[in-house]
Parts: C-alpha cells; sequence; structure tokens
C-alpha cells in the first residue's frame, strides 16, 4: 500500500507518487559511421568552448535553432544540416526570424533536404537530394530528438503504449493516474515521443488534478 523509493541519498517512503522526469532523458541515436565519437554531443549546454570551431548541427527544430543562434553569437563557424524540405513549424515563433535572418546573411550555413552520412575527427560527410558533400568539422550536436525514459517507468510498473507518435505511458486524462494505483505522471513525459503536445504552459495544469485526485482518496499518510 505504499511505494519505497531508494536513491543516492536516502530510502524514502510514500503513500503516492507522481513521475515528471520530463522528455529529454534518453536521446535518440544516430546511426551512422562515426555517431560514437566523443565530439558528437546530443546534448547542448554552453556556447563559449566552441569560439573559432567548425561546428555542425543536425537537426531543424527548437533544440538545433538555439544551439545555433548560441554558437553563431558565440563565434563559431556553424552548418545547420535537416532533413526538412523547409523550417519546422514547430519553431517557436519568437526564434524563427532571428535563425532565419542568421541564414539569409550567411552567418549560418543552412542545408535542408540532408543527412549525415558519415562522421569522422575532423569531417562531417553529407547527402543533399543525391549530390554528396564533406566538409571540415570539429564538433557535431545531433540534435534528433529525444525520449522519456521509458525502462525506467517499466521497472516501476507503469504501461506503455505503442501510438501513431511512438511509445507513450498509458494513464487516466482526468487525474493522470498510471496503470499503478497512486502512481501519477505530470509535464512532457505524459506526451510520450509527442513532445509539441505539451509544454510548461500546460503542463504545469497537471499537478491541480493530481493534488484533487489524492485529496479524494482520503488516505492517511504513513507513519514517519
Amino acid at each position: 500500500d505504499h511505494f519505497t523509493i531508494t536513491t543516492t541519498k536516502n530510502v524514502y517512503q510514500c503513500r503516492f507518487l507522481t513521475v515528471a522526469t520530463g522528455y529529454y532523458g534518453q536521446h535518440n541515436t544516430l546511426e551512422v559511421d562515426g555517431a560514437t565519437l566523443p565530439k558528437v554531443m546530443h546534448y547542448f549546454k554552453e556556447a563559449h568552448p566552441y569560439f573559432d570551431q567548425d561546428v555542425v548541427i543536425i537537426g531543424g527544430k527548437n533544440s538545433a535553432v538555439d544551439a545555433a543562434i548560441e554558437l553563431e553569437k558565440a563565434g563559431a563557424r556553424v552548418t545547420v544540416i535537416y532533413r526538412g524540405a523547409d523550417y519546422s513549424p514547430s519553431i517557436k515563433p519568437w526564434i524563427l526570424p532571428n535563425f532565419d535572418s542568421l541564414v539569409r546573411r550567411n552567418n549560418i550555413k543552412m542545408h535542408f533536404n540532408s543527412h549525415v552520412t558519415q562522421i569522422t575527427e575532423d569531417s562531417v560527410t553529407f547527402e543533399t537530394q543525391g549530390v554528396t558533400e564533406t566538409i571540415h568539422n570539429d564538433y557535431v550536436f545531433a540534435m534528433i530528438g529525444y525520449h522519456p525514459d521509458y525502462e525506467f517507468l517499466n521497472a516501476i510498473g507503469i504501461e506503455t503504449r505503442t501510438n501513431e507518435f511512438g511509445t507513450a505511458p498509458v494513464y487516466n486524462k482526468d487525474t493522470y493516474e498510471t496503470s499503478v494505483h497512486n502512481c501519477y505522471i505530470a509535464g512532457v513525459i505524459a506526451a510520450g515521443n509527442d513532445a509539441n503536445t505539451i509544454f510548461i504552459e500546460n503542463g504545469k495544469y497537471h499537478a491541480n488534478d493530481i493534488a484533487n485526485d489524492i485529496l479524494s482518496k482520503k488516505q492517511a499518510p504513513l507513519e514517519s
């Protein structure tokens, strides 16, 4: 009738559990030669270490665009390689004009309809509509998407199902309770692989529904 949670700091017991581990715990895999080289990264933290470096960004959505803008501002030579034919409609509208301006001025080199075929210690090879090009490269940011840590969810016992967007946890749409009694999910993790349906702006309301459901159960707290 309760959960036992073991962390690196302590062991906790609780009657109710909410999992809000987000969407970015696991990055999608880049299936090309050289994808596991140390210079290939899937998370962007800061731009300044890449001053005067040749940087390739793989991807064309918000994470890729944000990184490209920051890297260009910090003095990196940025090339963006994106499989889409045009800018992604998911790019935040207040960011796109700045990025497009940098592309139009050639401050950022943008390649649409393109995909990377090989990465080496000092180069990146990509194909654009049947034409192959190799450019010098120091670092690669593969911003190709992320997904929740489904292994962690399954270890708890939370049921997951496959839909048109991929895998997603099963939960009550009104209370956010999962297939595990008294265990809830909150935030973007509830969207599964379709992260564009839940943001900070609407995900913050999950907590209110969860709290109301917990209060309705009127279970006594565990003794400390």
